[in-house]
């Protein structure tokens, strides 16, 4: 495929071509993989890089676009989002695309969604910000289109709530969600301005005209949505697409389809029928199928039918078309019980995946995969509940049958068609002793998943219909349908046995007791399901909560009211219903409010002024450059990890699929391929290095065994995934897979004595003066993965005398450039490492991301051809180690009053097979284990050896640790003495004198010592003593949920590094500067631009008010400036502010002699004119700089403190952040906006 224009001759084009428009260019394709998706063309075959894959799931949102459809009946066009990355190219034709590029750009004018997401701050590494961008301009499109009254010039028809859900199912893993929800909620019509925080536009206090006037102006002109009308004469899709050595049918007819069931033509062939195959996020099929039949042409499986049974759904309409369709059953004759059944149905969709993947996911797609994959669904729990039916299709024969039944049966083959789902409309019937018109139905849905909204499956979901009718003595249950899914059974289940004792029942408090009891036999899961016995436990709570309202209702009945007030007993315990559905996310509402204060100061300008990030306009339209976004270059080969599945184990030998050749395979690198005169590593720390391949014998599972190199990533993926690698684990040890295997062994890394912390006081004296002690308590802490949304990747390009050029998404260039020649056998002069930017780090892109990029160079090495990976998540996943799990055995002694005397703590660390930067975790642990005066500490860590993959450095590596381990230790000596955990933390804060003893010379100056101020001056501007009041007000009022608030501290220790820096002025005065640190998002590069700015600028002459404007931060190179360390720590951009100053008083100390002399024959001279002049007399105009931080400045302490209050439901463990209040001393910050993003 060629990247633009027409791709086959008109004579071959015609009907069996794929035409489609993206950002109204227009593409047509003769020949094509039909299995290739959207973003796979996008990334691989256009200039549209804007589109990024971050899970490859659906789940994430990086690959959001705009779709638009042509309707010539209605002659409409429909605007939606969807995951590029699971839509089948195909699928698109007659379609019309739209990215971010396509919204505006660097060159033609940026779009008022990058103007304002930039304006607000709401870019940090920069990564997802496109697909955010679209996942809202879908939502202005679909608004536009409504008939809501016209919005106030500059504004949208989106409610602010409508604005915050529009991007509820992207991620952001560095940005907090308060500026990207500001930026959102600027467009509303119904936007109150003082509620956004801060930006670019406006400053706090300045009358609203004034900000309507700075605010990037929004009119909806259509130009965006304008359809291209070279597609609405394509409209109806071909009927079939016969791309290479497969086909892609299109049936718009039963007939067709059943035609194509039966035919001779796909007798053996791999069939899949697709609709818009968001099942590919969950089940990954790497595997091609010969025969794809689209059916969302068929009408009868898009048809939409109501009537007074009920609404009969073709399979192929989407989750989103459905969820409108039920909200909609207000415009019909359906009774109020039969809507709020519907209405509640849509409900419980809405939070199910994300917008983008429900405007893509068909209802029949999700029941097809609950049914022959046992996909936990929670469509078909919901439409279970409800009695609906299904109608399928086997050849010619046709049948009607209930959900349930379906669910029952074997998995479906690929020649049944499911066609419809009838959602029945339902009236209360009463008993045979009742009549229907004394009763009232009652349903209710509930879902338990990680998260809330979007991607998350959950750990149970169910849906509970009832038949109630009130009687003078309480509430009887005539009958009732009881619901559980996605709890480790094949599919959703009813609760028989429980419904057949509650059918008929007067409720009571003993008859909830026994359906209690039988829900604990009814609801089991199957073994080896994980979370088990929370599962069973959620169950149970759902079952209380819809059936406790009920009993308040008999309890008061039974007090002797009258039967005339039945009804309104009843309607009561309905409206109960809605108040005690616990479990329940409030979605109308909005997600996020909040307050910024700040204080910022001109003193020093540009440096402190809150200025919009350097970068942010261009990575919201898509046009930053990362590394998987740099062309190709001809002859460029692709590359996939094999990695080891045993945890210790001979390597016998490694086979790929004999078709591989055919599938592009190009080579496969091991340690065999290393040159002689290399050595196999692949990455390096201070305290020792790591093979770029197992040799002989793996030593973990996840450590690489080799590089398969094919044509695309597409094949080099299923070539690695198909590979068989033979072990032999004969007369091994067993390996080490515990930190008790690793203590019983003795298998530890060492800590050179200069790291290891230093003990404070006497433990024995301390534990000897307490009047209470905690012996021997467990703390386990789990391991935690990075997911920045860029997975590991890099490009490496053969250069001539045998040098190599490699693009590489990593914080630490200098160290890899040295392996990388280290693993060659070359001089480090012959590696060039380059990194313009990092799509998200967290750590995990400094040691782990070493051996990608050293083996795209190896494999570049002994081919001679560019070779480029982009790990699949997958592989992302099991071969970044991430945090470190730990066991901490601790001891305490206290008084009664709550202060602490004495604390020893035993920490085993599982630090994997190699040290990595892990000897620093003792150091980092108690580092910030010391925020409170525990009186003496003393402490035993051992650095486990084990046969993991090693841990490494993942943000604040061991600091978050030893701050969790600390607060465990206070809320247990607050919890036995029964004191209220804030007032153990107040009693155990520093003095600034025992701060002095626990942290020596970084303690600093007693003025700098501001933690005991925060904390009280928090307290009282968060209201925390009123709260506490109301919060104890709410426990008591309510019974299932709970409230609690805390006070928390923290004293961060950062240390300096030695850093370089550049800085040239140009001849037209415009500023080039390259620092050591690498911009991950941090803003690292806006805050050099303004340090640079300022420094120069005390040159005094005219022209520099506005001279951040003339600066420009370059990519790092290594063979440009040496010696760039680590970017790490949060110290920086810091150090490169300050390389980057020392750098400026050199040329301002240079250009100051030739300033004066041109005062004297000129008078003032300006900017510009200065340069020139500079320029013309040779004076250099160039200067480096190495900043090495003076030893008594190198480390110091950073202070906090936040208050949580959270809400929790102790029935299901659901728990939410009601409000957060942090204060952070950051002296005096360089660039507010950029650090209020580190925490918002």
């Amino acid at each position: 495929m060629e990247e633009n224009g027409t791709k086959c001759p008109p004579s071959e084009a015609g009907n069996g071509s794929l035409v489609f428009a993206v950002n109204g260019e227009k593409f047509e394709l003769a020949t094509l993989d039909p299995s290739t998706t959207l973003l796979q063309f996008f990334r691989y075959h256009t200039r549209f890089k804007s589109v990024k894959l971050g899970c490859g799931e659906g789940g994430c949102g990086a690959c959001v676009v705009m779709l638009s459809k042509y309707n010539p009946e209605l002659d409409q066009v429909e605007d939606f989002s969807v995951s590029s990355c699971l839509t089948l190219l195909c699928s698109v034709n007659g379609c019309s695309i739209t990215t971010s590029e396509g919204l505006g750009n660097s060159k033609d004018g940026f779009h008022p969604i990058h103007q304002r997401f930039a304006g607000f701050h709401a870019s940090q590494c920069g990564y997802c910000t496109p697909g955010m961008c679209m996942s809202f301009f879908s939502a202005l499109a679909k608004a536009e289109k409504t008939n809501r009254p016209e919005p106030p010039p500059g504004f949208s028809k989106l409610t602010v709530s409508e604005a915050e859900k529009a991007i509820a199912g992207n991620l952001c893993r560095c940005t907090g969600y308060r500026p990207i929800a500001d930026a959102c909620k600027s467009f509303a019509a119904d936007v109150d301005l003082e509620d956004l925080g801060l930006n670019s536009f406006w400053r706090k206090g300045e009358p609203k005209e004034v900000k309507l006037s700075r605010l990037p102006l929004y009119t909806p002109d259509g130009r965006f949505s304008r359809f291209p009308e070279f597609l609405k004469g394509r409209s109806k899709s071909p009927k079939s697409l016969h791309l290479e050595n497969s086909s892609w049918y299109t049936p718009t007819t039963l007939e067709e389809l059943r035609s194509l069931l039966n035919s001779n033509l796909i007798e053996n062939d791999k069939l899949r029928l697709v609709v818009g195959n968001t099942g590919m996020g969950y089940y990954k099929e790497l595997d091609n199928y010969d025969r794809y039949i689209d059916l969302r042409y068929l009408s009868e499986l898009q048809t939409i039918r109501r009537n007074h049974h009920g609404i009969e759904i073709g399979a192929a309409v989407t989750i989103s078309k459905v969820i409108a369709c039920l909200k909609d059953a207000d415009t019909l004759n359906y009774s109020t019980d039969g809507k709020q059944v519907f209405e509640k149905l849509a409900n419980h969709m809405e939070k199910i995946a994300s917008g983008f993947i429900r405007n893509s996911a068909s209802i029949g797609g999700n029941l097809v995969m609950a049914q022959r994959k046992s996909f936990p669904s929670d469509i078909a729990t919901i439409l279970l509940a409800v009695g609906s039916i299904v109608s399928i299709t086997t050849g010619h024969k046709h049948e009607s049958i209930t959900l349930e039944e379906f669910l029952t049966r074997p998995p479906m083959d690929s020649r049944s068609v499911l066609l419809s789902v009838q959602i029945p409309h339902l009236e209360p019937k009463g008993n045979g002793n009742n009549s229907g018109s004394n009763s009232k139905l009652v349903f209710e849905t509930y879902r338990a998943a990680p998260r809330p909204l979007g991607n998350a499956l959950p750990y149970l979901n169910a849906a509970f219909l009832a038949d109630v009718s009130h009687q003078v003595s309480g509430v009887l249950v005539n009958n009732i349908q009881l619901v559980f899914g996605a709890y480790g059974t094949k599919h959703a289940t009813r609760a028989r046995k429980v419904e057949e004792y509650l059918s008929g029942r007067m409720l009571s408090a003993s008859v909830l007791y026994e359906a209690v009891k039988l829900v604990k036999v009814d609801v089991m899961p199957a073994v080896g399901t994980s979370h088990a016995a929370y599962r069973t436990s959620l169950a149970i709570g759902f079952l209380f909560q819809f059936l406790s309202p009920f009993l308040r209702v008999g309890s008061v009945a039974c007090g002797g009211l009258s039967n005339g007030l039945t009804g309104d007993l009843l309607k009561d315990s309905l409206e109960n219903h809605r108040d005690t559905s616990l479990c329940q996310w409030e979605y109308s509402k909005l997600l996020l409010s909040a307050k910024q204060e700040l204080k910022s100061s001109k003193e020093y300008h540009p440096v402190g002024e809150p200025i919009t990030k350097s970068g942010a306009a261009i990575q919201a339209s898509g046009e930053a450059v990362y590394v998987d976004d740099i062309p190709s270059p001809p002859n460029c080969l692709h590359g996939a990890f094999i990695y080891s599945t045993k945890p210790l184990a001979r390597v016998k030998g490694v086979d790929l699929e004999s078709n591989n050749q055919l599938s592009g395979v190009a080579a496969l690198i091991s340690y065999k391929d290393i040159p002689e005169q290399g050595e196999n590593v692949g990455s390096k720390a201070m305290f020792g290095s790591e093979p770029l391949f197992a040799d002989d014998l793996t030593r973990c599972a996840g450590q690489q065994i080799a590089f398969v190199v094919a044509n695309t990533q597409k094949f080099a993926d299923i070539a690695a995934n198909s590979a068989l690698v033979k072990y032999d684990t004969a007369n091994l040890d067993p390996p080490i897979l515990t930190i008790e295997e690793a203590v019983e062994r003795s298998s530890f890394f060492q800590v050179p004595p200069f790291l290891y912390p230093k003990q404070v006081g006497d433990f024995s004296k301390g534990m000897a003066e307490a009047d209470h002690k905690i012996l021997s308590a467990e703390i386990k802490l789990p391991s935690q993965y990075y997911f920045y949304m860029e997975t590991q990747t890099a490009l490496a390009v053969p250069d001539e005398d045998n040098c190599m050029v490699v693009y590489s998404s990593i914080q630490c260039p200098e160290l890899t450039h040295s392996v990388i020649a280290t693993c060659l056998g070359v001089p480090e002069h012959n590696i060039r490492v380059i990194t313009r930017r990092v799509g998200g780090g967290f750590g995990g892109k400094a040691i782990k991301a070493m051996p990608v990029a050293t083996a795209c160079a190896l494999a570049a090495h002994k081919l001679r051809r560019p070779v480029r990976t982009y790990l699949n998540r997958k592989t992302d996943t099991i071969l970044s180690g991430g945090r470190h799990p730990m066991k901490i055995t601790y001891s305490v002694g206290f008084k009664s009053n709550g202060k602490v005397t004495a604390l020893h703590l035993d920490i085993l660390i599982n630090a994997g097979i190699s040290a990595d930067i892990s000897p620093l975790m003792p150091a980092n642990i108690i580092g910030a284990l010391k925020k409170y005066n525990w009186g003496a500490l003393s402490f035993d860590i051992k650095v486990c050896k084990t046969n993991h993959s090693s841990k490494s450095a993942m943000r604040a590596p061991g600091d978050a640790q030893g701050s969790f381990i600390a607060e465990a230790v206070i809320e247990h000596v607050a919890s036995i003495l029964s004191m209220e955990v804030d007032s153990v933390r107040n009693l155990n804060l520093h003095t600034f004198q025992t701060l002095n003893v626990f942290y020596g010379e970084s303690a600093g100056e007693a003025l700098e010592y501001t933690l005991t101020d925060m904390w009280e001056k928090l307290g009282a501007s968060s209201c925390l003593l009123q709260r506490k009041e109301m919060i104890e007000q709410f426990n008591q009022i309510n019974k299932w949920k709970k409230r609690g608030i805390s006070r928390v501290p923290i004293i961060y220790e950062v240390t300096l590094r030695p850093t370089p820096g550049k800085v040239s002025i140009l001849s037209d005065g415009s500023i080039v500067v390259e620092v050591g640190g690498i911009e991950i998002g941090q803003g690292l590069w806006t805050k050099v631009k303004q340090m640079t700015a300022f420094a120069l600028s005390s040159i005094g002459c005219s022209g520099t008010e506005n001279l951040v404007e003339k600066v420009r931060v370059v990519q790092a190179d290594t063979l440009s400036l040496v010696q760039g360390g680590f970017t790490a720590g949060s110290t920086t951009s810091e150090s490169s502010c300050e390389a980057v100053r020392l750098c400026c008083n050199v040329l301002v100390e240079r250009l100051a002699p030739l300033k004066s002399k041109l005062e004297e024959q000129v008078g003032p001279v300006n900017w510009d004119v200065l340069i020139l002049q500079a320029h013309y007399q040779s004076v250099n105009l160039a200067a480096n700089s190495y900043y090495v931080p003076d030893s008594s400045f190198m480390r110091y302490l950073n202070y906090g403190v936040a208050v949580s209050e959270v809400e929790i439901n102790i029935l299901t463990g659901e728990a939410k952040i009601v409000q957060a209040d942090i204060l952070y001393d950051s002296g005096q910050s360089m660039n507010p906006a950029v650090d209020l993003g580190q925490a918002n």
